[in-house]
């Protein structure tokens, strides 16, 4: 009997004991000291406001046009004899020289006929004069002569028809000129729609060219843009005073840029769009007016511009990831704490952003983005050049 009460009390008195040890160490433990510091500042990037002379840029996007751009009609009839190497999609054509060639045996026949004619109303011409002269020899005593007895309407019409006969003489040579087509300027054929022993009539389209000396971009500009141009509607560039553009475009896989001017605006807005279109040209896109790496600019490309706007003294200005949506910029006031704040932007672009109320120079904003931003939170400012440091 004694030997189990002393294996049920033994169990219990290890237990009690390790009940006691732990509790006495819990109120020999020392309290943890309590932080009075908050949560810890959010890291961003900042970047002073600057005051400083801008030259404004305005980006905008059109398509590349010729400016000359035609269809090739025939003025004369026949088969077709004769057909240039370079009459085809995309062949490049010199002022003058032959696309195509019509039969022209019947307007040389024609030529020859008219320059007969004319030689025989040259001859009615000088008999009706000669007859003229002898009539006013004859009536030369005789009072008031009418102007039949004298041989006036003989004349008259005898010159006329010499004038008729140089007319189709005139004519006949033009008809035959016109069965050699050629350009009154160097162009690229879009189409055509001919081919060698074709049979034509006048009015006939062969095909469809455009010049290649200008290309012409339109581009769109709304109310801000056409603010930072400072220039007024209608606008027309004098010559030496068109405004610098720089053209890009991203064509087989490279970045290409091309130089161009701006030489006027439209004299009125877009009804659909509410827009004022400027025109820009390029001077000879598919010779010297090329990239740098050699693309032309072609017909129908799609190009990113950079116009040069007006310039700005003592402009405020911020960096583009600064300004976010509905003209808020977040700063990082003195004790560094998030301020949210309203601004008026007098131009925007990727790169820069000028402020016309709202910010003073020397502030600090971020242009980092904040995950869930509150006014006043805590921050922690890195300027770029110290996050670039070694």
């Amino acid at each position: 009997m004694p030997l189990k009460i002393t294996r049920i009390v033994a169990p219990l008195a290890v237990l009690a004991a390790s009940v006691g040890a732990y509790a006495l160490l819990q109120v020999m433990k020392p309290e943890p000291e309590k932080s009075d510091k908050g949560p810890r500042p959010t890291s961003v990037y900042v970047a002073p406001v600057t005051q400083e002379s801008v030259a404004l840029q305005v980006t905008t996007q059109g398509e590349v046009r010729a400016r000359t751009e035609i269809d090739l009609v025939a003025q004369v009839g026949g088969r077709v004899v004769s057909v240039s190497p370079e009459f085809t999609e995309g062949g490049r054509i010199e002022s003058g020289v032959s696309l195509l060639r019509i039969e022209d045996t019947d307007y040389r026949l024609a030529l020859r006929q008219a320059e007969a004619r004319v030689a025989e109303a040259e001859v009615a011409v000088q008999q009706a004069l000669a007859d003229a002269d002898v009539a006013r020899k004859q009536l030369r005593n005789t009072p008031n002569p009418s102007d039949l007895a004298l041989k006036k309407p003989q004349v008259a019409q005898a010159r006329a028809s010499r004038q008729a006969a140089l007319a189709n003489l005139e004519q006949a040579r033009l008809d035959l000129e016109r069965t050699n087509i050629t350009l009154p300027f160097d162009g690229r054929v879009a189409d055509t729609r001919v081919d060698i022993g074709q049979f034509i009539v006048p009015g006939t389209t062969l095909g469809r060219v455009f010049g290649t000396e200008v290309v012409e971009i339109r581009l769109p500009l709304n109310n801000a843009q056409l603010a930072s141009l400072g220039l007024p509607i209608g606008f027309v560039a004098a010559p030496g005073e068109e405004v610098p553009v720089t053209f890009r475009a991203s064509v087989a896989g490279r970045i290409h840029q091309w130089e161009g001017k701006l030489v006027r605006l439209d004299a009125s807005v877009d009804p659909d769009t509410r827009m004022l279109y400027a025109i820009a040209e390029v001077q000879d896109p598919y010779g010297s007016g090329r990239s740098g790496n050699g693309m032309p600019l072609a017909v129908g490309l799609f190009v990113e511009a950079n116009i040069q706007g007006r310039q700005l003294d003592a402009a405020v200005s911020i960096p583009g990831s600064a300004l976010r949506a509905g003209d808020i910029v977040y700063l990082v006031n003195a004790e560094g704490r998030l301020e949210v704040r309203n601004v008026e932007v007098a131009h925007a672009s990727t790169q820069q952003v000028v402020i016309s109320g709202g910010l003073e120079p020397g502030e600090q904003v971020v242009t980092s983005a904040i995950r869930n931003p509150v006014q006043g939170m805590a921050l922690a400012a890195i300027s770029r050049s110290e996050s670039d440091a070694p």
